[in-house]
């Protein structure tokens, strides 16, 4: 199964660096996607088949991905503006280094579209910091990821086996071994005559298990594959590394990946039934704990559709169907019996196909003998994974037991905390009365609002040409919005400042009336007095507000607008 996009990454990756160049030769008079699929299919429709066959699918990606990446422009635009309006107040001629990163890689806005749109302003980014920061980062990824491996020792030159499709236990010994050194300390890697460890692959995780002989005992933290080697990492060195050893997969994750890993595939046949046949897997994970499955598709999928997958998976499951499974048949045999081979990927002459009744897909991961084994499946989400692909993650095995079990007890817990075994009129009742409760507190507070009102317009004091009026209050956030509209439409020539601690949190609001437009501006005012509460925000020269970390700071806040 596989474990990435295949030609759709590819094409990902084309449309990120080529759509906000291509509007500039395109001919506009059609949708540039249609153009694009049209090229797309012309010219490499007789390489890659599928696009002839995916043409909707492919068109979809794209037009997805075209928006995706408007609405990036989109927002890296309100940042850089911000961004620059921020470094001209600030008396400066180059944007932050930090800021612009941040931009490019927090945001995915082009460096150099930032750089083109600072010079329209008079404007510049620093090239050389931008480049150290863009190295710093790798550099740090490659800390992250490094590890010191030792050579190879070999103890037996004898061919190594696999034998976990068969057994979890075995008696063997190491072939070789080899110490390896990360930022978690040192590890071995070994080599066994016979591993009952699957190694990672296919989108499931590798065994774990414990390595043992009679006077020694080493857990397996992991099992992959390298250059066909099937590679158990293990915590140390044994002191007779020569010895004979036993095997252990831990069986309660094995068995659990087992069912997260069939289940995938009846999964994949349920989506294609109920979405279409363009659907096709694009990445997986299969562990003990949960599964994530990657698929072809263009749109959320609805409750509805999500509910008809899990029932079609949960009848698959229920029919107690038996696993067949071909161990080595020729691909072309596999093919005509109906097994799925998927876009992107690479396969021998012979594979190994995995079948549950109409479900046939080429597989080389460990899988239940019957589908009863599986229990039960349960989607716990749906998202987006990337430009027309969406995103499965689900349970089964032990884990959707516990669930069931988890979700029982909630709801016994709600039933005594209600008093009542109805909880669904119970909680009807409560939003009721909680609705009823909301309309009184609406109703108190725009009372206290009008109240508010009629003393605070008479405190406006003259300062040089304008009125002035701060106050303090523990009106919330949307009273305070609306009184602060009304006083500076009421009240000419007037800046209002108002720093309220409703619900324990610091606000400013600063409102200034329109004839003082182009002398004071509200995003100004606000921006100072912001720092006293640790905190920021913004609006437009007639209104703005601010949030705060620091309570204690109205105080110097409210000192500092009196000086306004």
């Amino acid at each position: 199964m596989p474990s990435n996009g295949g030609a759709g990454y590819v094409i990902r990756r084309i449309l990120r660096r080529g759509i906000s160049y291509a509007y500039r030769f395109l001919d506009q008079k059609e949708p540039f996607l249609y153009q694009l699929v049209a090229v797309l299919q012309e010219q490499m429709g007789k390489f890659f088949p599928e696009l002839e066959k995916q043409g909707t699918l492919v068109t979809e990606v794209i037009k997805s991905e075209e928006e995706s990446f408007l609405r990036t422009i989109e927002t890296g635009l309100i940042r850089v503006d911000k961004l620059i309006q921020q470094t001209i107040a600030d008396g400066k001629k180059v944007l932050p280094t930090e800021e612009v990163f941040e931009l490019y890689d927090t945001y995915g806005f082009p460096d150099d579209l930032t750089r083109i749109i600072a010079e329209e302003k008079g404007l510049t980014i620093d090239e050389a910091g931008f480049e150290e920061a863009l190295n710093e980062q790798k550099q740090r990824s490659k800390a992250d990821s490094a590890q010191k491996v030792y050579d190879w020792v070999t103890l037996d030159e004898k061919p190594e086996n696999f034998v976990g499709y068969d057994k979890i236990e075995s008696e063997t010994y190491i072939t070789r071994y080899r110490k390896v050194e990360n930022k978690d300390g040192e590890f071995y890697q070994v080599v066994l005559s016979e591993s009952p460890f699957y190694p990672e692959g296919g989108g499931q995780i590798g065994d774990k298990g414990t390595l043992e002989n009679a006077v020694e005992s080493f857990e397996v933290l992991e099992t992959k594959k390298e250059n066909g080697l099937i590679i158990s990492l293990i915590n140390a060195l044994p002191k007779d590394a020569g010895a004979v050893f036993y095997a252990k997969v831990n069986a309660t994750d094995r068995k659990n990946s087992q069912a997260n890993h069939s289940v995938t595939h009846l999964l994949h046949e349920a989506l294609r039934e109920v979405l279409g046949t363009h659907v096709e897997q694009k990445g997986s994970f299969v562990g003990p704990d949960y599964l994530r499955f990657d698929f072809s598709h263009f749109s959320k999928m609805s409750d509805e559709e999500l509910t008809l997958v899990e029932d079609k998976v949960n009848a698959k499951i229920k029919e107690s169907i038996a696993l067949q499974e071909f161990r080595s048949i020729p691909i072309q045999e596999a093919l005509d019996r109906g097994a799925m081979a998927l876009f992107g990927e690479k396969y021998g002459d012979s594979v190994r196909m995995i079948q549950f009744g109409t479900s046939m897909e080429l597989c080389g991961g460990t899988h239940v003998k019957n589908t009863s084994e599986i229990g039960h499946f349960k989607i716990v989400s749906e998202s987006s994974a990337a430009a027309g692909i969406r995103r499965i993650e689900a349970i089964s095995g032990d884990k959707s037991a516990e669930y069931f079990k988890n979700l029982e007890k909630r709801v016994a817990e709600l039933s005594q905390l209600l008093k009542s075994k109805d909880i669904v009129k119970s909680i009807e009742k409560l939003i009721e009365e909680n609705s009823a409760l909301k309309s009184e507190v609406e109703a108190f507070k725009k009372d206290k609002a009008k109240g508010e009102i009629g003393d605070w317009k008479g405190a406006y004091e003259q300062k040089g040409d304008k009125l002035l009026l701060v106050k303090r209050t523990s009106l919330d956030a949307g009273s305070v919005k609306d009184i602060v509209f009304q006083l500076k439409k009421e009240i000419p020539t007037s800046i209002t400042v108002i720093l309220s601690d409703a619900d324990g949190k610091p606000m400013i609001t600063v409102g200034v009336s329109d004839d003082l437009a182009g002398i004071y501006q509200a995003g100004a005012l606000i921006k100072d007095l912001a720092k006293e509460i640790q905190g920021g925000g913004g609006g437009n020269p007639g209104f703005a507000t601010a949030g705060g970390k620091n309570l204690d700071g109205l105080e110097n806040a409210y000192q500092k607008a009196l000086s306004i």
